[in-house]
């Protein structure tokens, strides 16, 4: 066997080595713990219809009691589904629970009542992922 045949076939060598690992590393991240962000989709879809309600100029009562309902139910799974124990990272999602809690108990039915109830959970949110993401 020369020099260039034996290059060559170190390179294709190489290149099989390479595939095979690249698989292995994608399917390893693939194979990650899929409930964080399935949560955080979840809250995402039911603030964002909520939004949606706002610009639309359409908040039914019935629709904002599921949408803040759900919300609140959700947030319940983030200290779990995230495992942190961090207190900063704790206090954030108790202060999201709190938050949603009033917006559930002041039962909003209009768009201004919403708007007003949804603020504070707006903002808790953004504290967390400005601390966290």
């Amino acid at each position: 066997m020369d020099f260039s045949m034996r290059a060559i076939l170190l390179l294709v060598l190489g290149l099989v080595i390479g595939i095979i690992g690249t698989v292995n590393v994608v399917g390893a991240l693939n194979a990650r713990n899929p409930m964080p962000r399935a949560v955080m989709v979840t809250m995402n879809y039911h603030l964002g219809a909520l939004k949606q309600a706002i610009k639309a100029k359409q908040c039914k009562a019935v629709d904002i009691q599921r949408h803040l309902a759900r919300l609140q139910s959700t947030a319940t799974d983030i200290v779990p589904v995230f495992g942190m124990t961090e207190k900063p990272f704790l206090d954030d999602a108790e202060n999201l629970q709190t938050r949603l809690q009033h917006a559930l108990q002041a039962a909003p039915s209009d768009c201004t009542a919403l708007t007003a109830a949804i603020k504070p959970v707006g903002e808790a949110c953004k504290t967390c992922h400005q601390r966290y993401r």
